[in-house]
């Protein structure tokens, strides 16, 4: 059944959804149910952590002779996720003993890298379900149970998400930490980024990792030979490196553009356009810090993007500006972390010019 929850996200009134982890315990409990009472069962009721209740529809019921099956239709709201409308499946058959195992079957993605939240080999189910799952098994009954959570469509649908980032293949994941999904969440952003750094920690070790915000950072990287670990952080710079740095690595690099890294260079550690817009702005001081004259700090307050402001500080003769700005940053970042010895460095490329600005 569709959620009557809603959120307000940029003024705008958006219905919630529930994750897969929610799908995979209705399932669950459903089949269940189903295997005990030898009665199909047309709809479920859970609770989530968030401490929203659930009724959900059940699709596909089927009562073997020792086992029961049924799936749960996914749905986001109005978040813009992947496995919106997957089928989630849970298949359930008695155990001797009063455990229940839980595993992942077609298409759920099974863990290839150390550090996330599960062994390698395992499949990719996050605790908060294993969590729920058995919790509202145990409401139905005390005996033992194998579950097995499958989705047919998971092995498409996971590539198109983020898990091969971070070390999970063969289908998608079930999550969910509050069973709820949010939409827009920033909080499922960072989780990913979090996740990223952890398996870099693990894999490599805490002497470097490299951050950058989108695809051509990691490029630019590339082409100027820090082959270093690399995590992208979208515009999320402050908090990704407030855990990096309480997570304990010892040097940092940051590659971004100048339309970002500007504003990063005085002090914006959100660099998303609707958190502030101070690119213009950051030209303006650092040309002043620099005694350029008072024309050229009015010519670039009318540009109209970082690469128009560049431009017209290279033609005057302020290429220097990017070099400034890349150590207001590195000091901006030390002076965030409360950290003057940290090592870090700043790289801004532009989209024309790449990293030879000056």
């Amino acid at each position: 059944m569709t959620l009557d929850l809603y959120v307000i996200k940029d003024g705008k009134n958006l219905r919630c959804g529930y994750t897969t982890g929610s799908c995979a315990t209705a399932a669950a409990k459903a089949a269940v149910t189903m295997l005990e009472t030898g009665n199909i069962v047309n709809y479920i009721d859970i609770d989530t952590p968030a401490n929203v209740p659930l009724k959900l529809e059940v699709h596909n019921p089927q009562i073997g002779q020792d086992y029961a099956a049924c799936s749960i239709i996914k749905d986001a709201g109005d978040d813009p996720d992947n496995t919106d409308g997957i089928q989630i499946y849970a298949k359930v058959s008695r155990r001797e003993d009063s455990q229940i195992i839980i595993d992942g079957g077609e298409g759920i993605g099974r863990i290839t890298r150390k550090g996330l939240f599960g062994e390698i080999g395992q499949a990719a189910i996050n605790p908060v379900p294993r969590q729920m799952i058995k919790k509202e098994v145990r409401e139905v009954s005390p005996k033992g149970y194998d579950v097995l959570i499958y989705a047919p469509e998971g092995e498409e649908v996971g590539k198109r998400t983020f898990n091969e980032n971070i070390g999970i293949k063969g289908g998608i994941s079930i999550i969910g930490s509050k069973g709820i999904v949010y939409p827009m969440s920033e909080e499922a952003l960072l989780k990913t980024i979090y996740m990223e750094v952890d398996m870099i920690a693990v894999e490599y070790g805490l002497d470097h990792i490299v951050l950058v915000p989108g695809n051509y950072g990691e490029k630019i990287s590339e082409k100027i030979g820090i082959d270093k670990p690399r995590v992208k952080v979208s515009n999320f710079i402050g908090d990704s490196l407030l855990y990096v740095y309480n997570k304990g690595f010892k040097s940092i690099t940051l590659i971004g553009h100048i339309g970002k890294f500007s504003k990063l260079s005085i002090g914006v550690f959100n660099t998303h356009s609707k958190i502030c817009d101070g690119r213009m702005e950051a030209f303006i001081y650092h040309l002043a810090m620099m005694d350029a004259p008072k024309s050229l700090l009015e010519e670039v307050d009318n540009a109209i993007t970082a690469e128009e402001g560049l431009n017209i500080c290279i033609e005057a003769g302020y290429g220097q500006v990017v070099k400034a700005m890349e150590k207001g940053a590195e000091n901006r970042i030390r002076r965030y972390l409360k950290d003057e010895d940290l090592k870090v460095k700043v790289i801004i490329y532009s989209m024309e010019r790449g990293v030879d600005i000056c």
